[in-house]
């Protein structure tokens, strides 16, 4: 009788270690695919050369990106022409967008009143009030524009 309980101990043992195990390889999988999400929700860079006498050019390397002259603006332009907070830039669904923030002075796509928000493309010309600004992308080592 002792020995059954003993094999019987042992097997419960033999059963709790195995869904132990197999807890632990669900939860595995589950953060293998969160990883390989994650990777493949990498977004280029976005380039915004400022089109005055400097031709300054602004990288950024973030989801979204702000223009205005409001100091938390990430793109900070200080002209009368741009509203405190002014144009957003955010990338979602594999493009990057571009709305205006109920600007005093708008916002504008190639001179088209942005209304709502737009997919920018390389090369466009974004307009905040008087400040003009080229778009592109920047993927690692490379560029995409259309010049």
């Amino acid at each position: 009788m002792e020995i059954a309980f003993l094999i019987l101990r042992i097997l419960m043992a033999l059963v709790l270690y195995a869904f132990l195990g197999w807890l632990i390889w669900l939860q595995w999988g589950q953060l293998r695919m969160q990883v390989e999400k994650a990777a493949m929700q990498q977004f280029p860079d976005l380039l915004l050369t400022l089109l005055d006498e400097k031709t300054k050019s602004y990288r950024f390397n973030r989801p979204e990106v702000i223009i205005g002259r409001q100091p938390g603006c990430d793109l900070r332009l200080n002209d009368g022409t741009i509203s405190a907070r002014h144009t957003r830039i955010s990338h979602h669904d594999g493009q990057w967008w571009a709305e205006d923030l109920q600007s005093r002075n708008g916002t504008f796509i190639n001179e088209e009143t942005l209304s709502v928000p737009v997919v920018l493309a390389a090369g466009d010309l974004l307009r905040c009030g008087g400040v003009q600004l080229m778009v592109s992308f920047q993927i690692d080592t490379f560029s995409i524009t259309n010049a």
